[in-house]
């Protein structure tokens, strides 16, 4: 669920009228600063506490146009099969993450994000939609994003570009629905990253 907002979010912000001026003439590809990036989704749990899952294992294609945003190109997928982290000692709590009452991972190993279009009215903060597909369903997500920083790297002088994102979803709008009203059904997205241009 994670990455994939944060992947669609960059590409947007990227080609925000706000990089006009070191826009480039063709799509550029951009990856992920792994160890700067958190995806996380959050839910109430009996009421006692909330509680949160780590999405780690996700590949996307972000070729960003920032001439014209509209051939930008955004899809990432998540794998599920033992790609989430919910702290140490928890191999109970993920192997049920991967049984059939939640994300079912023997039948369906992937999840995918296709950004699909992008509003903003300063390029710097925004609402990014994009479909989301998981458990079979496709189903439309929005995010609030924050581009926080985008130039040479401090520390690298790398070009590179950092983001926050949150939104929320209903789970059980894709099959997600265990445990719920008990549990939550909303759930809580949040998404902190950092990704540069790729090296060739």
């Amino acid at each position: 669920m994670k990455t994939v907002f944060a992947a669609a979010s960059l590409a947007a912000f990227l080609a925000a009228p706000i990089m006009s001026g070191t826009a480039l003439a063709e799509p550029v590809a951009y990856e992920f600063d792994r160890t700067h990036t958190a995806i996380r989704a959050s839910w109430d749990h009996l009421g006692l506490s909330r509680q949160s899952i780590y999405f780690t294992d996700y590949e996307g294609v972000l070729l960003l146009d920032l001439e014209e945003p509209e051939n930008s190109t955004v899809d990432v997928t998540f794998n599920l099969s033992d790609g989430f982290w919910v702290g140490a000692n928890q191999q109970d709590f993920e192997d049920h993450l991967e049984s059939g009452d939640l994300f079912n991972t023997a039948e369906y190993p992937t999840a995918r994000f296709v950004a699909t279009s992008f509003e903003t009215e300063d390029g710097e903060t925004g609402v990014m939609t994009g479909d989301l597909t998981l458990l079979g369903e496709t189903r439309p997500v929005s995010l609030n994003v924050t581009l926080n920083f985008s130039g040479p790297h401090p520390m690298s002088e790398r070009q590179t570009a950092g983001f926050s994102a949150s939104g929320t979803l209903v789970r059980s709008e894709w099959g997600l629905g265990y445990a719920a009203p008990f549990v939550s059904d909303e759930i809580e997205l949040s998404i902190e990253t950092e990704l540069s241009v790729a090296a060739e």
